[in-house]
């Protein structure tokens, strides 16, 4: 790891066309480097939000098509900064349901590392709200460590923040910041986010990076919003209030190896049987 950076998370209110939002985004990019910030993030499906899955499938472009990569690459080479494109929605040849799938993007414009979301948002909350993630997006199969100029960058997608499990293996294959971009609903976000995103920096020892998507959007679907830069201590470093916008606040690598040696967790793991009743994968020593 190398030196002190600046990073920022980038707070939208995408809708269900593409166009309006790659320039939402982009002015926001361009707005957190002109005020210093050396990494960028967006949330999940910065791309669109677009409440009727036909036409979900009917925009959808395959990666090499996709205008909100094309405009990201761009971006990140007129700005020279690195960008992480939360996600997006990319149809793949062959493929019955799409990716939502993450993008590190260098300040050259080329696609460092791809992430597909592993796990998916399907669920019925006590609000009566339900989401069915899988019916139209495929499940991602690897998780991705990358490199940057400071340090390896875990990257993960909303609702993966429920499964520590993926970022105590991101943590020991070296990550030292983990991106969580998202579209968190918004009763799960007033009871859940701020506790899981400081959990996992916490037994990790990672600095957590969360863009996020807020407010209404298309179809009466609102997200949480509330993005969030988080120390290896838990600390909240910055918050986003409510609305598009940016946060940002100075990284120190030095601050991963400081929590890892007061709380060495990450070199205590133990197998263990599995409650009686109960198979599958036991603790790695």
């Amino acid at each position: 790891m190398s030196g002190r950076f600046t990073a920022a998370c980038v707070q939208l209110n995408s809708g269900p066309e593409v166009a309006a939002n790659i320039a939402a985004a982009s002015a926001l990019v361009r707005a957190a480097r002109k005020a210093g910030a050396d990494f960028i993030l967006t949330p999940e499906v910065s791309d669109m939000i677009e409440p009727r899955r036909d036409q979900v499938l009917a925009k959808a472009k395959p990666e090499a098509q996709h205008p909100m990569l094309a405009a990201f690459r761009d971006l990140a080479h007129e700005t020279g900064a690195w960008l992480l494109l939360g996600s997006i929605v990319v149809r793949d040849d062959g493929a019955e349901r799409l990716a939502n799938r993450s993008f590190l993007i260098t300040p050259q414009g080329e696609i460092a590392a791809r992430y597909d979301k592993i796990h998916m948002f399907d669920v019925d909350l006590p609000t009566g709200e339900s989401h069915r993630e899988s019916r139209t997006y495929r499940p991602g199969e690897t998780a991705r460590v990358a490199a940057l100029p400071w340090g390896k960058l875990g990257m993960t997608v909303c609702y993966d923040l429920r499964f520590a499990y993926l970022y105590r293996a991101l943590a020991q294959a070296g990550a030292d910041f983990i991106s969580v971009p998202s579209a968190f609903t918004v009763p799960t976000g007033q009871t859940h986010w701020h506790v899981l995103l400081r959990a996992r920096a916490i037994e990790t020892g990672c600095f957590v990076l969360a863009p996020a998507q807020s407010g209404e959007h298309a179809g009466g679907r609102r997200t949480y919003g509330h993005s969030l830069i988080v120390s290896p201590w838990g600390e909240v470093l910055a918050e986003a209030p409510d609305g598009p916008g940016f946060i940002a606040a100075e990284i120190d690598p030095a601050k991963v190896a400081e929590a890892r040696r007061a709380i060495p967790a990450l070199d205590h793991d133990r197998r263990f049987a599995p409650p009686a009743g109960k198979s599958g994968a036991v603790a790695a020593e």
